[in-house]
């Protein structure tokens, strides 16, 4: 039940203690003053009446609560409060806690879907995402949380804290939320989160959250709005100039740190990041990924040759390692720099299975005389990833990041922990990242996941 509903229902009982209390006390005066002083009037007919006006009495009261109080402090459509007693709510949390912390919860296309499916689906999918919302606290160990309806698709909530304590969580939030859904109803949600750093009145930090909400789709809306032949005309630029930019984050092996995973990143000349997932396509369009892991090679080697002292991950195609001109320069490359690191990693995905297997493990068990360990990614997703487990001399295998969710690690655990022992039969480490839950990674560790990797244990930085 939402913290809304409860004090639904507690403000209805005041109300009746309030109104009955006195109307019960009228009667039981009358009753007990005509008994007193008229006890010969006092007949059978005397109690009839009694019980008479106790009953009329108390049809009056619910009569009066549930029938004439226009006054609610809750929705009925959502059953979270109003934006009157929620503003009023919030406002007296604010002046008796020094930091406190409020979320814009937004249903983006809520007017596509009234209009699509119609008012009472729109009104069902509110009620489907307070709810939502509500189990997503209480399992986060955070219940009775304060949260009311503004307008339209339009939630905000309540937390007592400042907003560090709640970022991650509440992104988390909004990256779950990509998997709701009603029926064929798909929802969209956003938000934003700021506190009482920003301002004591609530009216400024409510505007606040609308203007940062704005700037978020205003820059996602700019990176989809560039034109595909200028997006590709910046990519061949900042390959060119070797415009890349390098965060990473620590791989955890029995509570310590043992290796970093690199991610690169592609910085174009408007000063913006253009992430893995959008520039590989256009680099597999333009044949440019063996150059552009080339480039990636020679920077990491020639410029972050110092970091190379602990043991790296990094993403190489596998395509790439079967290209004889790649193949040569990273044999020249290793060998040269071998006296700086220590291990590298290549993490390896691939949807399409090469069905030469023979060769693709020679080139494997070439590198790993070198100092190169081979790592599967996407295990449990792509069948491609469970063939070359089995067939490649392989040093570790990764789950596909479907598995690192609450709720669906409880529910294919036995998947998980199949997964495991197929891996360590075939002498392999097996690795899960985006463990964003203390559950999650107790249980990881109990069932032999060998690497775990995610916020909770390290944030990505910059290098």
């Amino acid at each position: 039940m939402l913290l809304p509903e409860k004090k639904e229902r507690e403000y209805r009982f005041r109300l009746a203690l309030r109104i009955g209390l006195p109307i019960f006390a009228l009667v039981i005066v009358l009753l007990f003053t005509t008994i007193i002083n008229n006890p010969s009037a006092v007949d059978a007919v005397f109690y009839f009446k009694a019980v008479l006006i106790v009953a009329f009495s108390i049809y009056f009261i619910f009569y009066i609560i549930y029938s004439g109080f226009s006054e609610k402090i809750t929705e009925s459509v959502t059953n979270t409060f109003s934006r009157e007693y929620l503003l009023k709510y919030i406002e007296k949390k604010i002046k008796t806690n020094k930091e406190y912390t409020v979320v814009l919860l937004s249903i983006d296309n809520i007017d596509d879907i009234n209009k699509q499916y119609g008012l009472q689906n729109g009104d069902r999918v509110l009620q489907k995402v307070t709810q939502w919302v509500g189990e997503y606290l209480e399992n986060e160990g955070m219940s009775d949380i304060p949260i009311g309806h503004l307008k339209g698709g339009d939630f905000l909530l309540g937390l007592e804290g400042r907003k560090e304590k709640f970022k991650t969580m509440m992104e988390m939030l909004y990256l779950k939320a990509n998997e709701l859904k009603l029926e064929d109803i798909e929802i969209k949600v956003s938000g934003a989160i700021t506190d009482t750093n920003y301002s004591k009145d609530l009216n400024y930090l409510i505007e606040h959250l609308f203007e940062l909400q704005m700037i978020k789709k205003q820059i996602k809306n700019d990176d989809e709005s560039i034109d595909p032949n200028d997006l590709e005309l910046l990519v061949i630029e900042a390959i060119n100039q070797r415009s890349i930019v390098i965060h990473y984050q620590d791989v955890f092996q029995k509570d310590q740190s043992s290796f970093r995973e690199y991610f690169i990143y592609l910085k174009l000349e408007n000063g913006k990041y253009l992430y893995p997932k959008k520039y590989k396509k256009i680099m597999s369009k333009l044949g440019l990924v063996v150059a552009f892991e080339k480039m990636v090679l020679e920077e990491i080697f020639f410029h972050h040759k110092k970091y190379l002292t602990q043991k790296i991950a990094l993403p190489i195609t596998p395509s790439s390692l079967r290209n004889d001109e790649f193949l040569s320069f990273l044999r020249s490359l290793l060998q040269e720099y071998k006296g700086y690191f220590e291990k590298i990693v290549f993490v390896l995905v691939e949807h399409e299975y090469y069905s030469y297997t023979k060769r693709f493990n020679t080139i494997i068990k070439s590198l790993k005389n070198l100092g190169v360990l081979i790592a599967i990614d996407r295990l449990g997703s792509y069948h491609t990833s469970f063939l070359y487990m089995r067939e490649l001399d392989v040093d570790m295998v990764r789950l596909d990041t479907y598995y690192s969710h609450r709720e669906k690690f409880a529910e294919h655990q036995s998947v998980i922990e199949g997964f495991c022992v197929m891996a360590h039969q075939k002498g392999c480490s097996i690795w899960m990242k985006n463990i964003e839950d203390e559950q999650v990674l107790t249980q990881a560790k109990k069932i032999g996941i060998d690497f775990v990797q995610g916020k909770i244990l390290s944030e990505l930085e910059k290098l």
